[in-house]
């Protein structure tokens, strides 16, 4: 019997388990508040794992690290009933993110390839550039939210927290098109390597 994989998986699961927690979360908080959002949030959040296992049986690591810090993060949000730690996830997140893709690079291991490396051959310079851009991408990001939840009002925060940041990511990533066509790797020679 073969083991499912994330190519052989349905195409909704990754959308799905990677954006669902994060509209749960928005509508939760547009019908009761930023709490009662959080512990949505902190559900939808297992159950986009136990998704992923269920079509893939594995989990990633970038949602296995996200769901540990909303657990973490949301449950001091609940238990000490404060919305700062909460506002703060993003920040963690991004700049964990940031820190562990310039610690790859410290190592001479872009760590961005093992990651995107099936979808986009490239040659290891390119994953090295790549890998910092986004390193430096995900700090400007934590300083950004950083910025917003310190000085302007949950509603916008929210805001920034589903559209702002998700929107930056989209536009930081197309941005980098030039570059990863500049080091992609010729199919023919992918294909060689493979045989």
């Amino acid at each position: 019997m073969s083991v499912p994989d994330e190519q052989s998986a349905p195409k909704w699961m990754k959308p799905t388990a990677e954006y669902g927690p994060l509209a749960v979360f928005f509508l939760a908080y547009w019908k009761w508040d930023l709490l009662t959002a959080t512990a949505w949030l902190m559900g939808a959040t297992v159950i986009a794992l136990v998704i992923y296992y269920v079509f893939s049986r594995r989990v990633p690591m970038m949602p296995l690290m996200t769901a540990i810090i909303v657990g973490i993060f949301g449950g001091l949000t609940l238990w000490l009933q404060d919305e700062t730690f909460i506002k703060m996830k993003p920040t963690i997140v991004e700049g964990l993110f940031a820190v562990i893709l310039l610690g790859g690079l410290a190592f001479k291991r872009p760590l961005l390839k093992p990651l995107m490396g099936h979808a986009w051959p490239m040659e290891d310079r390119g994953w090295s550039l790549l890998s910092f851009r986004f390193a430096i991408f995900f700090a400007a990001m934590a300083v950004l939210n950083e910025i917003v939840w310190r000085n302007y009002p949950t509603d916008i925060w929210i805001t920034f927290k589903v559209f702002g940041l998700m929107g930056l990511t989209l536009v930081f990533a197309i941005t980098q098109a030039p570059l990863m066509k500049r080091y992609a790797l010729p199919l023919e020679n992918e294909a060689g390597k493979e045989s």
